[in-house]
């Protein structure tokens, strides 16, 4: 808890230095501005020995005196004065929802709110983020619970230890903030660790005991991993030397999500070092996994034109340039189909407990 103390001092002193930044242009007459790192693929790049994403150096000046940008400026001053002296100070957490409200009011003298919408605020949260180059958990925010965990492993959370092995049909309820004076692993007897893109397959695992058999951890994050989820795959991967296989669709946004998890975000490229698992596996279902296990055609979707857009921008993306991953894509173009996890249960409802899943790792069948 000393180091979590530390911290805090270290992100107060961040919002302090650019309040007074802001405070010396505005004494100085001058317009008073924060330089916000561009968050957009025009900014990222792909450190190839890294193997991730990686936020360049391009800013926008967010400036008081310019119509455009005006709001968004005063938006960003009002939440960094929030978080600081309300959760800073107290030493609380709240979700971004609560945060939303705390700051929405109707200005003085006006008509004009504050925020309108959470969706108007949540990308300003984001901006202070890389502007004082503080991460969502140090500003003491959370985001709701996505995602859930069981498996061959013993974890303590906020002091409460907590036998993922005995977590029901449910499983541990993976919290956004997961950092090591929250989470720590106490008994470890997981080999891997498996991230499922769907909770209706990670059920179909769980109820077979699919991580009891495998020694495992099994968790997924409804689709796009969240940042909590996200970050916990990094975590056992660098502290516990577990690799990452990732289970997903076979589709473009199954293959955008395992790059997410492995690379990292456009959006989040900042915080790559700390989330992206450059190391994982993707055992998800494969374009030729149709014809390898004897899939029926009725179980394939065809792809419409979203999907067919969105393969080909994949294809042009640097992380997707070696021979296996052309191959992959450019053979689900030419079938024209994409086809999810649950068309394996179309073979058996255990198939992919009994048969799919433990081939795949058995035989070393992933794309890296």
């Amino acid at each position: 808890m000393a180091r979590a103390g530390t911290l805090d001092r270290e992100t107060a002193t961040k919002l302090t230095k650019l309040a007074d930044h802001v405070v010396g242009q505005i004494r100085k007459k001058q317009n008073p501005g924060i330089d916000i790192p561009i968050r957009a693929l025009s900014n990222v790049r792909f450190d190839p020995k890294k193997r991730m994403i990686e936020m360049g150096q391009e800013k926008q000046a967010r400036t008081f005196f310019n119509a455009s940008m005006a709001r968004k400026f005063m938006q960003t001053l009002l939440l960094a004065s929030a978080v600081k002296k309300e959760l800073l100070a107290s030493g609380k957490t709240t979700s971004i929802r609560d945060l939303y409200y705390m700051t929405k009011h109707t200005v003085q003298g006006t008509d004009e709110n504050t925020f309108e919408e959470q969706d108007e605020s949540d990308p300003i949260i984001e901006d202070l983020e890389v502007a004082v180059d503080a991460l969502r958990e140090e500003l003491h925010l959370f985001a709701s619970n996505k995602g859930a965990m069981v498996g061959d492993m013993t974890i303590v959370d906020q002091g409460d230890t907590i036998d993922l092995r005995r977590m029901g049909s449910g499983g541990w309820s993976i919290p956004s903030i997961v950092e090591p004076n929250l989470i720590q692993f106490k008994k470890v007897d997981a080999k891997f660790v498996l991230l499922v893109e769907k909770d209706a397959m990670w059920r179909r695992l769980n109820e077979d005991k699919f991580w009891q058999k495998h020694h495992c951890v099994l968790l997924h994050g409804q689709g796009q991993p969240p940042r909590g989820v996200r970050r916990l795959c990094s975590r056992m991967v660098n502290e516990l030397k577990l690799p990452l296989y990732v289970f997903v669709d076979n589709d473009p946004w199954g293959y955008y999500i395992y790059s997410v998890v492995k690379q990292g975000s456009i959006n989040l490229a900042y915080e790559s070092q700390r989330m992206a698992v450059p190391s994982a596996r993707f055992v998800g279902l494969s374009s030729f996994d149709k014809d390898k296990f004897k899939l029926p055609s009725n179980v394939t979707i065809k792809l419409n034109d979203e999907d067919t857009n969105r393969a080909k921008q994949l294809l042009n993306y640097e992380w997707f340039q070696s021979k296996p991953w052309q191959a992959e894509i450019r053979n689900m173009l030419r079938q024209g189909v994409k086809l999810e996890l649950e068309a394996l249960s179309k073979k058996d409802i255990s198939f992919a407990t009994d048969e799919y899943l433990p081939k795949k790792l058995k035989d070393k069948e992933w794309l890296d």
